[in-house]
């Protein structure tokens, strides 16, 4: 049924949507609390 597959897509995408953004939440807060942080500016 087209309810069941939307519901299903709707699943997926925001169990995508919270992957990326823990993996990206994750990746800035190693990278702030880096001991020697490069100099770029």
């Amino acid at each position: 049924m087209f309810i069941d597959e939307t519901v299903i897509a709707g699943a997926i995408a925001v169990g995508l949507c919270l992957a990326f953004l823990t993996g990206f939440g994750v990746f800035c807060w190693r990278d702030a609390h880096r001991k020697n942080p490069p100099k770029n500016s």
